[in-house]
């Protein structure tokens, strides 16, 4: 049961931006964290109902959790990428959600939503993690 080259590939690059996000939104200030709720709780409204300075507590501590897990291969790569498909699907719902980041056509973006559009590589990531090693089984199988 190894982890594939093209897996720790994916699960290194991810892990390691994911973490460093996450260690400099430890000391978040009240205002910036704020900011980022409001952005989040576009795609996630449930997060509304925060204080803004557990929103930053908490999306800190989940980052670096989702950063480590990628990042440790104690964790199969399929668990690894259910968690980065939770944590993109959340930065892609705000990004289509928040007036002014897209084009009139609701998926372009705006010069305001490239930042939140460029990460929509984190999900296609999800995915080779979630159905990659399917795949390969499938092929090892038909070859026999």
């Amino acid at each position: 049961m190894g982890i594939s080259i093209a897996n720790a590939a994916l699960r290194l690059v991810s892990g390691a931006f994911i973490l460093n996000s996450g260690i400099n939104k430890l000391r978040l200030d009240e205002a910036s964290a704020a900011g980022l709720q409001q952005m989040a709780a576009n795609g996630l409204p449930q997060l509304r109902e925060m204080e803004p300075a557990a929103f930053g507590k908490m999306l800190s501590i989940g980052e670096i959790s989702l950063g480590s897990a990628l990042l440790l291969p104690l964790i199969p790569s399929r668990l690894a990428g259910l968690g980065l498909g939770a944590f993109s699907g959340v930065i892609l719902a705000s990004y289509l959600r928040t007036p002014g980041l897209t084009e009139s056509d609701g998926i372009r973006p705006t010069q305001d939503g490239i930042t939140l559009a460029k990460d929509v590589w984190l999900a296609g990531m999800a995915v080779a993690l979630i159905f990659g090693r399917r795949s390969a089984k499938k092929a090892k199988a038909k070859k026999k």
